[in-house]
Protein backbone atom coordinates (compact mmCIF):
# COMPACT_ATOMS: atom_id res chain seq x y z
CA UNK A 1 0.00 0.00 0.00
CA UNK A 2 1.43 3.24 -0.62
CA UNK A 3 2.12 6.13 1.32
CA UNK A 4 -0.57 8.97 1.03
CA UNK A 5 1.22 12.29 -0.81
CA UNK A 6 1.30 14.48 2.71
CA UNK A 7 2.69 11.90 4.61
CA UNK A 8 6.50 11.45 4.56
CA UNK A 9 8.84 9.21 6.18
CA UNK A 10 11.76 10.57 8.30
CA UNK A 11 14.83 8.73 9.99
CA UNK A 12 14.28 4.94 9.10
CA UNK A 13 15.25 2.61 11.67
CA UNK A 14 16.57 -0.70 10.91
CA UNK A 15 14.03 -3.54 10.94
CA UNK A 16 14.64 -6.35 13.99
CA UNK A 17 15.87 -8.90 10.81
CA UNK A 18 18.35 -6.20 9.92
CA UNK A 19 20.04 -5.31 13.57
CA UNK A 20 23.11 -7.28 12.82
CA UNK A 21 23.60 -6.03 9.28
CA UNK A 22 26.23 -3.68 8.15
CA UNK A 23 25.52 0.07 7.95
CA UNK A 24 26.63 2.66 5.51
CA UNK A 25 27.63 6.13 6.52
CA UNK A 26 23.63 7.49 5.84
CA UNK A 27 22.80 5.31 8.39
CA UNK A 28 20.59 2.77 6.10
CA UNK A 29 21.10 -1.12 6.72
CA UNK A 30 22.51 -3.12 4.06
CA UNK A 31 21.88 -6.78 3.90
CA UNK A 32 25.15 -8.86 4.88
CA UNK A 33 24.84 -11.37 1.80
CA UNK A 34 22.25 -11.92 -0.89
CA UNK A 35 21.08 -15.65 -0.77
CA UNK A 36 22.67 -17.53 -3.55
CA UNK A 37 21.09 -18.07 -7.15
CA UNK A 38 19.04 -21.11 -7.44
CA UNK A 39 18.21 -21.27 -4.06
CA UNK A 40 14.33 -20.31 -2.69
CA UNK A 41 14.37 -17.59 -0.25
CA UNK A 42 11.41 -17.22 2.11
CA UNK A 43 8.28 -15.97 0.62
CA UNK A 44 7.51 -12.47 2.58
CA UNK A 45 4.07 -13.49 5.24
CA UNK A 46 1.01 -12.44 3.13
CA UNK A 47 -0.33 -8.53 4.72
CA UNK A 48 -3.32 -8.19 6.08
CA UNK A 49 -6.28 -6.45 7.15
CA UNK A 50 -4.98 -5.49 10.16
CA UNK A 51 -1.41 -5.20 9.45
CA UNK A 52 -0.11 -1.80 10.04
CA UNK A 53 0.40 0.05 6.60
CA UNK A 54 3.80 1.66 7.61
CA UNK A 55 6.76 -0.79 9.41
CA UNK A 56 7.57 -0.22 12.80
CA UNK A 57 10.72 1.42 13.64
CA UNK A 58 9.60 4.18 10.92
CA UNK A 59 8.41 7.61 12.25
CA UNK A 60 5.82 9.66 9.93
CA UNK A 61 5.66 13.33 10.10
CA UNK A 62 2.66 14.57 8.55
CA UNK A 63 3.46 17.92 6.31
CA UNK A 64 0.92 20.74 6.99
CA UNK A 65 -0.77 22.09 3.98
CA UNK A 66 -0.27 26.07 3.19
CA UNK A 67 -2.60 28.05 5.33
CA UNK A 68 -3.94 31.15 3.31
CA UNK A 69 -2.40 34.12 3.61
CA UNK A 70 -3.49 36.61 6.40
CA UNK A 71 -4.65 40.13 5.51
CA UNK A 72 -5.17 42.98 8.05
CA UNK A 73 -7.38 45.44 8.08
CA UNK A 74 -5.83 49.08 8.59
CA UNK A 75 -7.93 48.99 12.45
CA UNK A 76 -6.12 46.08 13.21
CA UNK A 77 -3.04 47.00 12.03
CA UNK A 78 -3.23 50.48 13.96
CA UNK A 79 -4.88 48.45 16.94
CA UNK A 80 -1.28 46.35 16.95
CA UNK A 81 1.10 49.23 16.90
CA UNK A 82 -0.69 51.38 19.28
CA UNK A 83 -0.18 48.12 21.60
CA UNK A 84 3.23 48.00 20.76
CA UNK A 85 3.78 51.36 21.24
CA UNK A 86 2.67 50.91 25.07
CA UNK A 87 4.46 47.93 26.15
CA UNK A 88 6.90 48.98 28.23
CA UNK A 89 8.42 45.82 30.09
CA UNK A 90 11.04 43.76 28.29
CA UNK A 91 9.72 41.12 26.53
CA UNK A 92 6.21 42.27 26.25
CA UNK A 93 6.07 43.23 22.44
CA UNK A 94 7.31 39.73 21.63
CA UNK A 95 4.79 38.47 23.26
CA UNK A 96 2.80 40.31 21.50
CA UNK A 97 3.93 39.15 17.76
CA UNK A 98 3.30 35.76 19.41
CA UNK A 99 -0.27 36.37 20.42
CA UNK A 100 -1.35 38.21 17.55
CA UNK A 101 1.01 35.49 15.12
CA UNK A 102 3.31 38.24 13.31
CA UNK A 103 6.79 38.53 12.88
CA UNK A 104 8.60 41.50 13.57
CA UNK A 105 8.98 43.09 10.25
CA UNK A 106 5.47 43.61 10.11
CA UNK A 107 5.29 45.25 12.80
CA UNK A 108 8.09 47.67 11.54
CA UNK A 109 6.65 48.29 8.42
CA UNK A 110 3.34 49.10 9.78
CA UNK A 111 4.95 51.87 12.32
CA UNK A 112 6.92 53.23 9.05
CA UNK A 113 4.14 53.31 7.39
CA UNK A 114 2.19 54.95 10.52
CA UNK A 115 5.34 57.31 10.54
CA UNK A 116 5.38 58.46 6.65
CA UNK A 117 1.63 58.60 5.85
CA UNK A 118 -0.31 58.36 8.72
CA UNK A 119 -3.67 56.12 9.25
CA UNK A 120 -4.36 55.94 5.76
CA UNK A 121 -1.27 54.22 4.43
CA UNK A 122 -2.22 51.22 6.53
CA UNK A 123 -5.28 50.33 4.09
CA UNK A 124 -3.07 48.29 2.04
CA UNK A 125 -3.48 48.16 -1.87
CA UNK A 126 -5.70 46.22 -3.67
CA UNK A 127 -3.86 43.05 -5.17
CA UNK A 128 -2.99 42.78 -8.78
CA UNK A 129 -2.21 44.86 -11.83
CA UNK A 130 -4.21 48.74 -11.70
CA UNK A 131 -6.98 48.77 -14.24
CA UNK A 132 -6.35 49.81 -17.75
CA UNK A 133 -8.18 53.15 -18.73
CA UNK A 134 -11.02 53.60 -20.82
CA UNK A 135 -11.33 55.71 -23.93
CA UNK A 136 -13.06 58.44 -21.83
CA UNK A 137 -10.49 57.59 -18.63
CA UNK A 138 -7.41 58.43 -21.28
CA UNK A 139 -9.52 61.59 -22.81
CA UNK A 140 -9.49 63.32 -19.32
CA UNK A 141 -6.01 62.21 -18.56
CA UNK A 142 -4.93 63.76 -21.57
CA UNK A 143 -6.67 67.39 -21.06
CA UNK A 144 -5.37 67.40 -18.14
CA UNK A 145 -1.90 66.84 -19.45
CA UNK A 146 -3.01 69.89 -21.92
CA UNK A 147 -4.14 72.14 -19.27
CA UNK A 148 -0.99 71.97 -16.88
CA UNK A 149 1.69 72.86 -20.31
CA UNK A 150 -0.79 75.27 -21.49
CA UNK A 151 -0.90 76.94 -17.76
CA UNK A 152 3.15 76.70 -17.68
CA UNK A 153 3.45 78.32 -20.80
CA UNK A 154 1.16 81.22 -19.84
CA UNK A 155 3.38 81.81 -16.51
CA UNK A 156 6.17 82.13 -18.25
CA UNK A 157 4.83 84.54 -20.75
CA UNK A 158 3.29 86.63 -17.92
CA UNK A 159 6.94 87.00 -16.15
CA UNK A 160 8.31 87.85 -19.54
CA UNK A 161 5.83 90.76 -19.79
CA UNK A 162 6.38 91.80 -16.54
CA UNK A 163 10.50 91.73 -17.54
CA UNK A 164 9.88 93.70 -20.44
CA UNK A 165 7.97 95.86 -18.21
CA UNK A 166 10.97 96.49 -16.15
CA UNK A 167 13.18 97.12 -18.80
CA UNK A 168 11.74 99.82 -20.68
CA UNK A 169 11.30 101.56 -17.25
CA UNK A 170 14.43 101.06 -16.55
CA UNK A 171 15.60 102.50 -19.96
CA UNK A 172 12.53 104.95 -20.40
CA UNK A 173 11.30 103.39 -23.48
CA UNK A 174 7.48 103.86 -23.79
CA UNK A 175 6.03 100.42 -24.75
CA UNK A 176 2.79 101.42 -25.53
CA UNK A 177 1.94 101.42 -28.85
CA UNK A 178 1.22 105.00 -30.59
CA UNK A 179 -2.66 107.05 -29.63
CA UNK A 180 -2.30 104.61 -25.88
CA UNK A 181 -0.91 106.04 -23.34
Amino acid sequence: MPKPSHLRSVSPTPAPAAQGAARRASGVAVEAAAPPLGSVAPAPAPATLDADPYPRGVSVETVPKRGKRRSYSAAEKLRIVRQAAACTKRGDVEALLRREGIYSSHLTAWRKQLALHGTEALAGRKPGRKPKLDAKDRRIAELEQRAARLEAKLSLAEKLIDLQKKVSAILGINLAPDGES
